[in-house]
């Protein structure tokens, strides 16, 4: 996957542009160097920690970091940074939030009027004019990002070749499991998992691996996940659940229903998603 989106590329970029702010810190101002070493720190932990998903949510509040670095660059001393002004147009071609957006707009405008006393009138109409052009072109181009992630994100299978599934399919597979259960006198439950947001994917995948291959596993939103377990019995069913958690993060939260006592049609996947949860502390 990271081969596949150019993530070795991306970081290489953030750390060449890291050592340019670098090399560009002798004899600056003492605010513009403050600025300066702040922003080369945080391109270079973002390039070291640096993990593409599709997943990840475009409205963090983190995405206004690299807009209000850059302002107050330019702030700093517009006479001697007045060029990364141009650097808006690559901020707003990233997927954003409308507000998150709104703000780069309006940090790039005032940037625009911190430079203007060191243009005259027709430069500083073209200035407006090209970055005003630019923009639309960048929040056009973040719009399809937006619109192509949204379209991944939202398909039934998350991940090729695990059984992680979206939300959506749970509600299929219940009325399919009570049938079967009924039919051939299986003990099925719903195994409810709730993990902190950076746990998500990491646990998703650890629980794919240790359920059983007809076992699919559900993504309900960005810190629940559920699973479809099909033991011979309630207390086989307790076991398995042990076992699971045994080898899960300390700090999960469970929750299990039994699947003859789900209605589909009055239990909805986000009930599910919200049900009291109960710290983990079975004896395992």
């Amino acid at each position: 996957m990271q081969s596949k989106y150019k993530i070795r590329l991306l970081r290489a970029n953030l750390l060449a542009a890291a050592v340019a702010l670098a090399l560009w810190t002798p004899a600056t101002p003492p605010a513009a160097a403050l600025v300066l070493w702040l922003s080369v720190g945080w391109l270079f932990i973002t390039a070291l920690m640096l993990d593409f998903s599709h997943r990840r949510s475009r409205g963090l509040p983190w995405q206004m970091v690299p807009g209000v670095l850059l302002l107050s660059l330019i702030a700093a001393a517009p006479e001697r940074h007045g060029i990364l002004i141009w650097a808006w147009a690559a901020l707003m071609m990233l997927p954003q939030s409308s507000w998150v957006a709104a703000f780069n707009l309006s940090a790039a405008l005032i940037s625009s009027v911190m430079i203007a006393p060191l243009l005259d009138g027709s430069e500083f109409i073209l200035l407006i004019c090209a970055l005003l052009i630019l923009g639309l072109l960048a929040l056009s181009s973040a719009q399809q990002l937006i619109d192509m992630n949204g379209s991944i994100r939202h398909r039934l299978r998350l991940i090729p070749g695990l059984n992680l599934w979206a939300a959506e399919q749970l509600v299929r597979d219940i009325s399919r499991e009570q049938t079967r259960c009924e039919r051939e006198g299986v003990h099925a439950e719903v195994f409810i998992l709730h993990v902190k947001r950076h746990q998500l994917w990491p646990t998703a995948q650890k629980l794919c691996e240790l359920t059983y291959d007809f076992e699919n596993v559900y993504r309900l939103d960005s810190t629940t996940l559920a699973t479809l377990m099909l033991s011979r019995s309630p207390k086989e069913a307790a076991q398995r659940r042990n076992q699971l958690l045994a080898d899960l993060p300390d700090n999960i939260h469970s929750e299990h229903l039994e699947l003859i006592n789900i209605d589909p049609a009055t239990l909805s996947v986000f009930e599910m998603s919200k049900l009291p949860t109960e710290q983990v502390q079975e004896t395992i």
